[in-house]
């Protein structure tokens, strides 16, 4: 492995295992407190494709007269995760992206979707995220988040979108979703079983292909350039601290309820 990424591993871990070992798992125990989880972590699943979609606007080409790309392996991984991302088999053999799973499933235990929805609706309506996040009650741990993936964005450096896409998502889901799987086998179990899917899905893609292949991007983004790599582990360093708020966020909302 690159000994950039070995040292970026390094000095994650400890953020990696805290996340990990969160104490927000042990108190999902009923239907209700996986309900409030879905109602906020749904914002998580949201923004994650505006991060997908800057790497794709930035390293394919979608604009007209088509032209080669630069590194056309990197265009090959983000359109493969574009492919699964936005338009994979759900559950019943019917195509959606994971954003509309993750609502089917909110649906299907009976979380409340009204939040994402109305904010979804606004967005449409060419409101700003950080104005269309004013308006939605939400804890401020989800809008700091939220509005830390669209700065990243805004920067415009692929290294930095590609860290925040790669540490602090998709290579940190497959330990994550696994906890809450396991935290989530409650007694009606048979009510999960689009969560279910959507999670172990995760897994399978995020653990087994774009996990290794996110790594291979930051490399290729970063090259030589030491000053990359350090953005890349600040980036990093604060996604990842910033999903952790967010998991402390949602422990807080389930303690103050019970």
């Amino acid at each position: 492995m690159n000994s950039n990424i070995v040292h970026i591993e390094k000095e994650l871990s400890g953020l990696r295992n805290e996340l990990k070992n969160h104490s927000l798992y042990k108190k999902l125990h009923t239907l209700e407190d996986i309900q409030l989880f879905m109602e906020l972590h749904v914002f998580a699943v949201w923004d994650f494709m505006s991060l997908l979609k800057a790497l794709q606007i930035n390293l394919t080409c979608v604009s007209i007269p088509w032209v080669p790309v630069k590194n056309t392996e990197l265009a090959r991984f983000i359109n493969e995760i574009t492919i699964a991302e936005e338009s994979d088999y759900d559950a019943n053999g019917v195509i959606k992206s994971h954003f509309e799973m993750y609502l089917t499933a909110m649906s299907e235990v009976s979380a409340d979707t009204n939040a994402i929805n109305d904010f979804i609706t606004k967005i449409k309506s060419n409101v700003s995220i950080e104005k269309a996040l004013e308006t939605v009650e939400v804890p401020t741990e989800v809008k700091e988040f939220v509005n830390f993936t669209f700065d990243t964005i805004k920067t415009n450096e692929n290294h930095l979108i590609a860290s925040a896409f790669t540490f602090g998502r998709e290579d940190v889901i497959p330990d994550m979703f696994i906890n809450i799987i396991e935290k989530a086998s409650l007694e009606n179990s048979e009510s999960y079983d689009s969560l279910t899917y959507y999670l172990k899905r995760h897994i399978e893609l995020d653990g087994d292909e774009h996990g290794p292949l996110s790594l291979k991007m930051i490399e290729e983004l970063c090259g030589n350039d030491a000053q990359k790599w350090k953005e890349v582990l600040d980036t990093a360093k604060k996604a990842l601290q910033l999903r952790i708020n967010l998991w402390s966020s949602i422990e807080q909302q389930l303690m103050n309820r019970n």
